[in-house]
């Protein structure tokens, strides 16, 4: 058997001297040849996103994130847009989302759903992470919750889920006709779903909730990647095995929104 790490170095030089001497098609079609071809190839970023995914694929698979000390928390923590408007919500809040559920469904043996008090009994971190904006602001701020792959263990993921799909309370979907979904949703592979720094947080800053404009009740912190992808106000997880006929577009942070896919950092 073939080290890993040679094989990975070999790929990785075949990527980069295939988009540095004959073209990025080229690039492209190596990097299909090992299952390394983001979502939205064939978006508005086209190969060039298939080659940045698949170095960083190849390169940073099992990196951290870098984590600060608590006396670098920032002063001021901006919020992106107000929280969701609609009536359940505002219900939910006023109850102090006791009556709030997380729906995970999709490949997974075991279909679940998790109330607030249910994830806050599960295993805890704290992690101060750096959270970049596409909009190019930032900050520095402790997140508080449950590992995402602590979950998924818990429901048990089917060999051929590809990807994790994180729905916010503003989305509207049909479930019978997979091109009505609106609002904000994100996806991510699996490596990034089973990464040890990909949170599913409920605290911030020490305190054991969310304010309402970082999402409360629950968020996902993917620490590694830009913040657009870090969804907000969850409602819904599901598993798939392809994000290409969820819906129109990939909502924030994706390619209809003029962002790719991939928001490595």
């Amino acid at each position: 058997m073939s080290d890993p790490l040679s094989r990975r170095t070999l790929i990785t030089t075949g990527l980069a001297a295939a988009a540095g001497a004959a073209g990025l098609g080229i690039a492209a079609r190596l990097a299909d040849r090992y299952a390394l071809i983001p979502p939205d190839d064939g978006g508005i970023f086209g190969v060039g996103e298939t080659v940045t995914y698949a170095a960083q694929r190849l390169l940073t698979r099992h990196t951290l994130a870098r984590e600060y000390n608590r006396s670098d928390i920032s002063k001021i923590a901006p919020v992106k847009g107000p929280p969701p408007e609609d009536e359940t919500y505002q219900r939910l809040s006023a109850g102090g989302f006791a009556d709030w559920r997380l729906k995970i469904d999709g490949l997974v043996a075991r279909p679940s759903f998790f109330s607030l008090d249910e994830l806050k009994r599960l295993p805890s971190e704290s992690h101060v992470f750096h959270q970049a904006c596409e909009e190019g602001w930032s900050f520095i701020a402790e997140w508080t919750g449950v590992p995402l792959s602590y979950v998924l263990n818990l429901v048990g993921v089917l060999p051929q889920a590809k990807y994790v799909v994180f729905f916010g309370f503003d989305t509207n979907f049909d479930a019978a006709d997979k091109q009505t979904i609106k609002g904000k949703w994100n996806s991510i592979d699996m490596a990034d779903a089973w990464h040890p720094q990909t949170l599913l947080a409920y605290g911030m800053n020490g305190r054991d909730s969310l304010p309402a404009g970082h999402g409360a009740p629950l968020r996902l912190r993917l620490p590694r990647q830009l913040g657009g992808k870090s969804t907000k106000y969850l409602s819904w997880i599901t598993l798939t095995d392809t994000v290409k006929d969820i819906g129109q577009g990939f909502g924030a942070g994706g390619v209809e929104r003029g962002f790719s896919w991939y928001a490595g950092i």
